[in-house]
């Protein structure tokens, strides 16, 4: 298969439709272990009816934000809803950061769409302090990697000093037990809805921000800046704490299991982050094509063609995989 070929599956994860085409022999249903996202999406209870004919209520959506904003630890002026965090990252160039926007490495391949300069992990704490944006994630993507509130304090003192910003994509901290990065005036946090809660299709995220950001933000996206459907299950879901809490047990529970069997076919797991899991083999490619001849999709990276990364599945998928592994 041509590189040109797998470009396709190696910007995004969830390309289920590019693996049929490119797999076309694979009968069995596929298995989408490519993306961070939750398996066991939060499910809308009962009654819980949406009505669509109308534009959205602007008071449903003041609600949604405040509910947010709770959950994320921050003020509910300090938090706007956007039509996914991927818009807000395409957006960051108009909300008033310090130019360049450079992107820490590994990363989202969005970070890099966006930045017009990249730094290693390794030599961030020697780059940070300099005119302009710092990108990066925490957890990050694909390794995993979770920096500490201190870490985070500090990065964004030396940034602000300098008179930059420190844009920090939180698009998987809903899964870790901290609240996650609580910010400052001149930090932007961005946060997402559907990874956690397993509904990616609804396209509901946040920026967390000082208010004047907040309100260029607003000014951009206009009135009505998510549907009624991501209003309703948004504000639905922020409030089940009790399904955020067994979800956070759970997922714990189900990266360990995808440890032991990555682990017995001789795979070392790394990262922090208990919705994915990242690998890294000199048989990755080969790896990659043995899975997806059984239909079983993982994500690939083209610039980092050792480098695997696992989503986290159910027990039955997990068994799947097991057997995928072990007879591939």
């Amino acid at each position: 298969m041509r590189q040109a070929e797998m470009d396709v599956l190696t910007y995004h994860g969830g390309r289920i439709d590019a693996a049929r085409a490119l797999f076309p022999a694979v009968t069995a249903p596929w298995l989408d272990l490519s993306t961070g996202i939750n398996p066991v999406p939060w499910t809308p209870p009962e009654g819980l009816a949406v009505d669509a004919a109308p534009l959205p209520d602007r008071s449903a959506l003041a609600r949604l934000e405040a509910l947010a904003a709770a959950h994320f630890g921050v003020a509910p002026e300090r938090a706007a809803a956007v039509p996914g965090s991927e818009m807000a990252l395409r957006l960051l160039p108009m909300l008033g950061v310090s130019q360049p926007i450079v992107a820490v490495r590994p990363g989202y391949g969005t970070h890099g769409a966006v930045a017009s300069a990249r730094v290693d992990h390794a030599g961030l704490e020697h780059w940070a302090g300099r005119t302009g944006s710092l990108l990066l994630a925490n957890p990050n993507n694909p390794d995993g990697v979770h920096r500490s509130d201190g870490q985070l304090a500090r990065l964004a003192d030396a940034q602000a000093r300098a008179g930059g910003w420190l844009i920090l994509d939180e698009a998987f901290a809903d899964a870790m037990p901290q609240p996650g990065f609580a910010g400052g005036e001149r930090v932007v946090v961005l946060r997402s809805f559907g990874k956690f809660f397993g509904l990616a299709g609804v396209r509901l995220g946040f920026v967390i921000a000082a208010p004047e950001v907040v309100g260029r933000l607003r000014d951009l996206l206009g009135d009505w800046p998510v549907s009624a459907h991501a209003i309703a299950w948004g504000g639905a879901a922020y409030a089940d704490r009790a399904w955020i809490a067994a979800t956070r047990s759970a997922l714990v529970e189900r990266a360990a299991a995808l440890d032991t069997v990555l682990v017995r076919h001789g795979l070392v797991p790394k990262g922090e982050c208990p919705l994915f899991r990242m690998v890294e083999t000199p048989g990755a490619a080969a790896l990659f094509l043995r899975l997806a001849a059984a239909g079983i999709l993982i994500r690939p990276f083209a610039d980092a063609p050792e480098r695997l990364r696992f989503g986290v599945p159910v027990a039955s998928d997990l068994a799947r995989l097991d057997e995928a592994l072990r007879h591939g």
